[in-house]
C-alpha cells in the first residue's frame, strides 16, 4: 500500500494548495464566513475523493493543474455536505475530524452560509478560466457534479437518510440510500477524472503536463467503453466505502476516527452491521471491493491506485 499511501500525500499537498489558492483571492470580509470556510475545508480530511478524481485523470494523462481544479469542486461538494449533516436539524454531531464540527465552532448560521457558498465555490472552481479543459467538458463536468449532489445524488440519499430514522430497512432499501448519499458523489470523482482527460489542449502541450487524447467526446475505440466501467467501479467501490463506514462506527476509535462511534446506533439508522451482523457486514464489504476491482480489468489501461483503493476502502481504521 505504499504506493496509495504516497499518492494520497501528493493528492492532500495538491488539492489543498489549490483550495488555499482560490481562498486567499477571496475578500476579506465577511470575516467569519471565510473562516468558517477555510476551517471546513482545511482542517485535515483525507481526501479520498480528490484521489479517485486523479487517479483516473492521470491514467488518460490529463493535465494535473487541471485535475486540480477538479478535485477541489468534489472536496467542495463533500465539505459542504458535512457542514449540513452535521447541523443539529440533521445529525447534531459535535465532533468532526478531531476537532469541533463548523456549527459548534461558529454557530449555525455561519455554518450553513459556510455550506451554501462552498457547495457555490465548487462550480466556481470548475469554471475556472486557469483551468484549461474545453468549455464543452467543462459544462458535463459541471451537469455530473450536480447531479451526484442534488436530488438524484447526496442531498436525495440525505433525505431518505433522515426519513428511515427509527425504521428497519431492508438491504435494497438500504443499498438504494447509500448509492445516492455516499456512492454518487465518488463514482462522479471517478467519472471527472476520466472525462478531466477527453479533450485536446494544444495550448497547453508545451507545458509536458498534457497529452490529449481525443477532440470534444469523441472516444478512441480502444476507450469507448473505459466510463462504463469505471461507472461500475465507482458504484461498487462507493458502497463498500459506506459498509465499511458502518463498520467502524462499530468497533472503530473515535480518536482516531476523528468523529464520534455509535452516532448511527444513537440516531436509530439501519446499517449495515444491525442489518447483516458485523461480520456478515465486513465479508460483504470485501465482496464489493473485490467487483470493484474486477470492472478494473475491463479496462484499456492499467488502473493500480484505483485497484489498490478499493482494498484501502475495507481495510482502513479511519
Amino acid at each position: 500500500m505504499q504506493q496509495l499511501n504516497d499518492f494520497f500525500k501528493v493528492v492532500q499537498q495538491r488539492v489543498n494548495a489549490c483550495m488555499q489558492e482560490k481562498l486567499a483571492q477571496m475578500p476579506s470580509e465577511p470575516a467569519s464566513l471565510k473562516e468558517a470556510m477555510h476551517y471546513a475545508l482545511l482542517l485535515g480530511g483525507k481526501r479520498a475523493r480528490p484521489y479517485l478524481v486523479y487517479a483516473t485523470g492521470q491514467a488518460y494523462a490529463a493535465s494535473l493543474k487541471d485535475l486540480d481544479y477538479v478535485a477541489a469542486a468534489i472536496e467542495c461538494i463533500h465539505s459542504y455536505s458535512l457542514i449540513h449533516d452535521d447541523m443539529p436539524e440533521m445529525d447534531n454531531d459535535t465532533l468532526r475530524r478531531g476537532q469541533p464540527t463548523v456549527h459548534a465552532k461558529f454557530g449555525p448560521a455561519t455554518a450553513l452560509l459556510a455550506g451554501d457558498t462552498l457547495q457555490a465555490l465548487a462550480f466556481d472552481f470548475l469554471t475556472d478560466e486557469r483551468c484549461h479543459i474545453a468549455d464543452e467538458v467543462k459544462a458535463r463536468l459541471c451537469g455530473t457534479l450536480a447531479r451526484a449532489a442534488g436530488f438524484t445524488g447526496m442531498c436525495g440519499g440525505q433525505a431518505l437518510d433522515l426519513l428511515a430514522e427509527h425504521q428497519h430497512l431492508e438491504q435494497d432499501a438500504l443499498e438504494h440510500l447509500h448509492a445516492l448519499k455516499t456512492g454518487a458523489l465518488i463514482t462522479a470523482a471517478v467519472q471527472m477524472g476520466y472525462m478531466a482527460a477527453r479533450y485536446e489542449d494544444a495550448h497547453n502541450n508545451s507545458t509536458g503536463d498534457v497529452i490529449g487524447l481525443t477532440l470534444g467526446f469523441v472516444e478512441r475505440p480502444q476507450v469507448s467503453r473505459d466510463l462504463e466501467h469505471l461507472t461500475t467501479y465507482g458504484k461498487k467501490v462507493g458502497l463498500a466505502f459506506q459498509v465499511w463506514d458502518d463498520v467502524l462506527d462499530v468497533e472503530g476509535d473515535t480518536a482516531v476516527l476523528g468523529k464520534t462511534v455509535g452516532s448511527d446506533e444513537a440516531h436509530d439508522k439501519s446499517t449495515y452491521v444491525s442489518l447483516l451482523g458485523l461480520e456478515n457486514a465486513k465479508a460483504y464489504a470485501q465482496k464489493l471491493s473485490a467487483e470493484a476491482q474486477a470492472a478494473l480489468k475491463e479496462l484499456k489501461v492499467p488502473m493500480p491506485l484505483l485497484e489498490q483503493f478499493a482494498q484501502f476502502c475495507v481495510s482502513r481504521d479511519h
